[in-house]
C-alpha cells in the first residue's frame, strides 16, 4: 500500500510501497478515503527533520541532555551509534483521516465491517491507504456526512476542547487569536454555542474568512489562543482583552510568559486545553481501549470527536487544497512555502476490502547456517542486534516483520533484508526460515516464542522471555530447547566466575523512565524488574554456576528495588537496582568473592551482545546446544518471576528444584 513518510535524517518526504498494518487487537483497520494535512503541527514536524543537527539540537534541547547522559554511561561510541540509528528512520505523517474499516479486532464489539469512521491519533490516522487505529480513537460517522468534511474531526476535537476549557455561555464574548485551521474551527464552534466571536490574526484574509473582527481591551469573556507561535504576544493581547476575572484558554504553541501585571491585576484564569481531550496521553484509554465512566469524565477524546461530527459545521469554505495521495509530496511542498492555505486534504482511490500482507517469496537460499526472520524491530533490535547478525557471513536476513509496514519497509531496506511484512504468522509458517529473533515488545515474546517452537524454528528471544508462570509453561510444553534468550552480561570479556562457594553484590544505577513509558505498562512491558532486572539475576546466576533458589526482594517506586538471592551451592548474591543516584555514577557496578580471590567490575562497556549473537550462529551453524543451558533460561526467569512475588507477600520465594 501508498503512506507518506518523512525520512527523518535527510528531512525528505516521500511516498513509499510498504506492507499494510496487521489488525491489532482492540483495534480496526480503516481503508482511508480522506486525510487532512494539520499545516501547524506536520509543518513544526517536517521542519525539525529537515534541520541540521545543531538545529535539531536548539529544537530540542531535552534531547541534547539526554545524548551526555548516556555519554557519560556508556561512552561515545555506543552513543553516536545509538544517535545514528534512531536518526535513520522514516517518520509516518498525518493524525486526521476518514474512511471505511474493513477488519476488526479482537475485542472490538461496537465497531463492524464497512462502518465510516473518523480516526485520530499520531502513528495511527497516518497519511496511508489502510491504518490500523484503536477504538477509542475512532468515531462513526453521521449518514450523509462526506469524508473530506469528517476528516477534520481531530482538529475539530482538539478546537472543542479549547472551547470547553473557555467555560463559555450563551451570549458571552470570545476572542480567539490565531485564525488557522484550529482558530477557524474554533470560530465555528462559539458560535454554534452562542456566542459573539472577535479574532485576532497577522493575515487580513485569515480574519475576513472566519467572519469576525477584532476584539476590544476589556471586552472579552475568554480568549482562546490557537496560534503558533514562538512569541510571547498572544498571551500578552489575550490579558489585554479580557474583562476583570475573565478566562484564558491556550490550545496553540505560543511563548508562555505570563505578564503578572495585567493578569494579576485582573484576576485572570488561565487554562491549558490537553488536545483532543480527557484520554489523551492515557495509554490505557489510547493503546487498550479502557475508556472513562461518562458520570466522571463526560467529554473524553472520543467523545469530543463524536460531538464535533454531530454539529456538521460548515466545512466547505476552510478545503483550499485537495491532492491525490499520488501527489502528496506536493502538498508540503504547499504548507512549508508562503502560498495561502487552510484546509489541505489528500485523497485516496477506492481499493478491494481487504488488504494483503505479503512476505518475501521463495528465494534461492545461500549456503548459510542461519535464514532468519525477524519479528519487532525498535531501537534496540536496529541498534545492537541486527548490525551483529547482518555482519555474520554465516547469516542470511531472510524477512523482517514489525506492527507497522513503514518500520518493517524501512528496516529492510537499512539492513537488505529479502522481504518485509506485518503479520507475524507467516514469518513462522516460512519454510525457509529456520531461525526466528523475537524483539517485539514484551507481551509478546512469549506468544511468538511458543509458536516458533512449535513450529520446530531455533529461537533467539530478546528478554525477558516471558511476564507470567504460564506462558513460561507454554513454552515448555512446546518441547523444543532450541532457545536462546538475550542475557548478554554474561558473554562479556570480564565475566569469568570464581571459585564458589561466591559472595556477589551488583550495582545498578538506571535513568527513571517516564511514568506513561511502555515498560511500565504492567500488560505491554511488565515493568523495570521483568524486563530489565533478569539480566543481572541471570549474570549472578552465570557466575555461581549453580541454580538459584529462594529469592528475597523489597522494593520503593516503580525503579527502586533490594533483591537478595541464594544459590543451591551456597553462593549468596544482591542486587540494588535504582533511579535515585546522581546521573554521573556509573551505571553498573559488580563485585564478587570467593576462593581467596576477588573480581570487581566498574560499569560493562562491552555488554557481551557481539559474543552472544557469534556464539548463538556457530550454534546454530553447528547443531549444537545452544550458548546458555535450557535449564539455565528457565531458572533465571523463574527467579526473575519470584521477584515480584516476594515483594507482594513480603516473604523470601522458594525456586522449585526442577524446570
Amino acid at each position: 500500500m501508498k503512506q507518506l513518510v518523512q525520512d527523518f535524517k535527510t528531512g525528505d518526504i516521500k511516498l513509499v510501497d510498504v506492507p499494510p498494518p496487521a489488525c491489532q487487537p482492540g483495534c480496526v483497520l480503516v481503508r482511508n478515503a480522506c486525510s487532512l494535512v494539520s499545516a501547524g503541527t506536520e509543518r513544526s514536524t517536517v521542519e525539525m527533520a529537515q534541520a541540521s543537527m545543531l538545529g535539531k539540537a536548539r529544537k530540542r534541547p531535552d534531547l541534547v541532555r539526554q545524548v551526555f547522559d548516556t555519554v557519560k554511561r556508556e561512552g561515545v561510541g555506543a552513543t553516536i551509534n545509538k544517535i545514528r540509528s534512531r536518526l535513520d528512520q522514516w517518520k509516518e505523517l498525518g493524525y486526521s483521516t476518514a474512511g471505511t474499516v474493513i477488519e476488526v479486532g479482537a475485542g472490538v464489539t461496537d465497531l463492524a465491517v464497512g462502518d465510516r469512521v473518523a480516526c485520530a491519533g499520531q502513528d495511527y490516522a497516518s497519511h496511508a491507504e489502510v491504518v490500523c487505529v484503536p477504538q477509542n480513537l475512532v468515531a462513526k460517522i453521521p449518514e450523509g456526512m462526506v469524508f473530506e468534511h469528517a476528516a477534520f474531526t481531530t482538529l475539530g476535537a482538539i478546537a472543542l476542547q479549547g472551547v470547553r476549557q473557555a467555560d463559555v455561555r450563551l451570549g458571552e464574548n470570545v476572542a480567539v487569536i490565531g485564525l488557522g485551521l484550529v482558530g477557524q474551527l474554533a470560530v465555528q464552534l462559539l458560535k454554534a454555542a452562542g456566542c459573539r466571536v472577535f479574532g485576532h490574526d497577522l493575515k487580513p484574509e485569515a480574519v475576513a474568512l472566519a467572519g469576525v473582527e477584532p476584539g476590544q481591551p476589556d471586552s472579552m469573556d475568554a480568549v482562546i489562543i490557537t496560534a503558533a507561535t514562538d512569541s510571547n504576544e498572544p498571551i500578552r493581547l489575550a490579558g489585554q482583552l479580557c474583562r476583570d476575572r475573565g478566562r484564558v484558554v491556550m490550545v496553540g504553541v505560543t511563548g508562555m510568559e505570563i505578564p503578572r501585571d495585567i493578569f494579576f491585576r485582573k484576576e485572570l484564569d488561565f487554562r491549558l486545553s490537553r488536545s483532543y481531550g480527557p484520554g489523551r496521553y492515557d495509554p490505557s484509554y489510547e493503546e487498550h481501549g479502557l475508556d472513562y465512566p461518562i458520570g466522571y469524565v463526560r467529554w473524553t477524546e472520543q467523545r469530543n470527536m463524536e460531538a464535533f461530527l454531530q454539529l456538521r459545521l460548515n466545512l466547505a469554505p476552510l478545503i483550499t487544497h485537495t491532492f491525490k495521495i499520488d501527489d502528496a509530496p506536493k502538498a508540503y511542498e504547499l504548507i512549508t512555502s508562503k502560498e495561502r492555505f487552510v484546509g489541505v486534504l489528500l485523497q485516496y482511490p477506492v481499493g478491494a476490502t481487504s488488504p494483503s500482507r505479503p512476505v518475501a517469496a521463495r528465494m534461492p537460499l545461500p549456503h548459510t547456517a542461519v535464514v532468519l526472520g525477524v519479528i519487532g524491530a525498535g531501537n534496540y533490535a536496529q541498534g545492537v542486534l541486527l548490525p551483529q547478525f547482518k555482519a555474520n557471513p554465516d547469516v542470511t536476513l531472510h524477512t523482517v516483520c514489525t506492527a507497522t509496514g513503514v518500520n518493517a519497509k524501512k528496516t529492510q531496506e537499512k539492513f537488505g533484508f529479502a522481504g518485509c511484512t506485518t503479520d507475524w504468522q507467516s514469518v513462522i509458517a516460512n519454510r525457509d526460515i529456520n531461525t526466528i529473533l523475537v524483539a517485539t515488545r514484551h507481551d509478546l515474546h512469549a506468544t511468538i516464542t511458543a509458536a516458533a517452537l512449535q513450529a520446530g524454528k531455533t529461537v533467539f528471544c530478546e528478554k525477558p522471555l516471558c511476564l507470567r508462570e504460564d506462558e513460561l509453561d507454554e513454552i515448555l510444553n512446546t518441547g523444543n530447547t532450541r532457545l536462546m534468550v538475550g542475557f548478554n552480561r554474561r558473554f562479556a570479556p570480564f565475566a569469568k566466575p570464581l571459585p564458589g562457594p561466591l559472595v556477589m553484590r551488583y550495582r545498578v544505577s538506571v535513568t527513571p523512565l517516564p511514568k506513561d513509558h511502555w515498560v511500565n505498562d504492567p500488560v505491554t512491558g511488565g515493568g523495570r524488574i521483568l524486563g530489565e532486572v533478569c539480566h543481572f539475576v541471570d549474570f549472578l546466576h552465570c557466575m555461581a554456576r549453580a541454580r538459584p533458589v529462594s529469592v528475597f526482594a523489597q522494593t520503593f517506586g516503580q525503579d527502586n528495588v533490594q533483591i537478595a538471592l541464594r544459590f543451591a551451592d551456597g553462593s549468596v548474591g544482591a542486587i540494588d537496582y535504582f533511579s535515585v543516584a546522581d546521573s554521573s555514577l556509573a551505571k553498573e557496578h559488580f563485585e564478587m568473592f570467593g576462593g581467596g580471590r576477588h573480581v570487581i567490575v566498574d560499569d560493562f562497556r562491552d555488554k557481551g551482545q557481539a559474543e552472544e549473537v557469534r556464539q548463538f550462529v556457530a550454534a546454530v551453524k553447528a547443531g549444537t546446544k545452544m550458548p546458555i543451558a535450557f535449564e539455565e533460561i528457565i531458572a533465571t526467569t523463574r527467579a526473575t518471576l519470584a521477584i515480584l512475588k516476594s515483594v507482594q507477600t513480603g516473604q523470601a520465594a522458594i525456586l522449585p528444584t526442577v524446570g
